[in-house]
């Protein structure tokens, strides 16, 4: 199956569905190629997705669509937004920061969820920036009426993913650090010529992590509170897990904190409460979904702290005994973004009280 993530707007995707994950910057991922992905914004640039399989661009694109709220906003802060036509899973109105709000209100909205087939090819792009899974070159299928590459190229549309997130299935080795991510914003500042903007935004990221590091770095790892990232929106029938691939197991440990399921290979996976029971965790992130209003997104987060408060299974946590609990949203923590770093912060804030700035 492909999978299709969620942006804006709140969408409840389980098992082996979610798959919006992050690659690891391992060499296998860190394959783009071309004068533009060295930092110098000329073409031809050439970028690869996760079989490995290359996209040349001759020129920068002009007419790109973007497959959810995180394609977008990072096209926005490289001062590409201006030729974005379209976009699914939109952004809700004032989840963006400043400026980047007011730009997103005028991309067009192709759809509330996964853009249908024939309104994508016919939507005039020249590019489609796809933040979900390159489920085609793992050797899946489409999910719904998902594009084949041959039909985005006989419609004229180029085709390339946030690897960060695409490829999180097929990453060889835990994902620790942010260099996918990374990899992902100089690829695109190469394609679309805004290399010089992308090295800011990089820049700016390893300046917030660094100084994470650097006040907490000798907090033995033992010492380290463990961590649980409760999809809450994934269902809670059966927990959803963010394991050692997926991008929000950098931020965590980022943050100084022990993913309480960093021993499972992969991006996500299904486990039973009894796992996390067993894990035990000192926190717990209410990893919500945004519902399209800071509003919407306090009452969610709200019902989500009241379920693990009143469920037998998670009453007596040790998390939700302390009420140690984070409300951060999940796409800044599980989709790749500028944000992933901010992220990194505020956890590390959070629990390590007067040593991070």
């Amino acid at each position: 199956m492909r999978s299709r993530a969620w942006g804006g707007t709140a969408a409840v995707v389980l098992g082996a569905l979610l798959v919006t994950g992050c690659g690891g910057g391992t060499k296998e991922d860190a394959a783009d190629t071309g004068p533009g992905a060295t930092g110098s914004g000329a073409h031809p640039v050439t970028v690869t997705d996760c079989a490995g399989a290359a996209t040349t661009f001759a020129k920068a694109p002009k007419r790109i669509v973007t497959s959810n709220a995180a394609s977008l906003e990072l096209l926005l802060r490289l001062g590409a937004g201006d030729r974005v036509i379209g976009t699914g899973f939109p952004p809700g109105k004032g989840t963006l920061p400043g400026a980047l709000d007011a730009q997103a209100r005028k991309v067009e909205v192709l759809s509330r969820s996964v853009i249908p087939k024939e309104k994508l090819l016919g939507s005039g792009a020249d590019l489609h920036l796809d933040t979900f899974a390159d489920m085609g070159a793992m050797g899946g299928g489409g999910m719904g009426d998902a594009p084949t590459e041959d039909e985005f190229k006989a419609a004229g549309i180029q085709h390339i993913y946030l690897k960060s997130t695409a490829c999180a299935a097929r990453s060889k080795k835990p994902v620790t650090d942010l260099s996918g991510v990374e990899s992902d914003i100089t690829t695109l500042g190469a394609v679309t010529g805004t290399s010089a903007r992308a090295k800011e935004l990089v820049a700016g990221m390893r300046e917030k992590t660094d100084a994470v590091g650097k006040a907490i770095g000798n907090t033995p790892p033992r010492s380290r509170p463990s961590y649980f990232f409760f999809d809450y929106d994934a269902g809670t029938k059966q927990p959803t897990v963010v394991c050692d691939r997926q991008v929000a197991n950098a931020v965590i440990t980022l943050a100084g904190a022990r993913n309480a399921f960093a021993d499972c290979a992969g991006d996500y996976r299904q486990v039973g409460w009894e796992d996390v029971i067993a894990k035990n965790p000192d926190w717990i992130q209410l990893g919500v979904r945004d519902r399209g209003s800071a509003a919407a997104n306090e009452k969610a987060f709200g019902e989500a702290e009241q379920w693990l408060k009143a469920t037998p299974a998670t009453k007596g946590l040790k998390a939700v005994k302390a009420g140690h609990f984070l409300r951060i949203g999940s796409e800044r923590t599980t989709i790749a973004g500028v944000e992933n770093a901010d992220t990194v912060r505020e956890i590390a804030r959070t629990l390590y009280p007067g040593k991070v700035a």
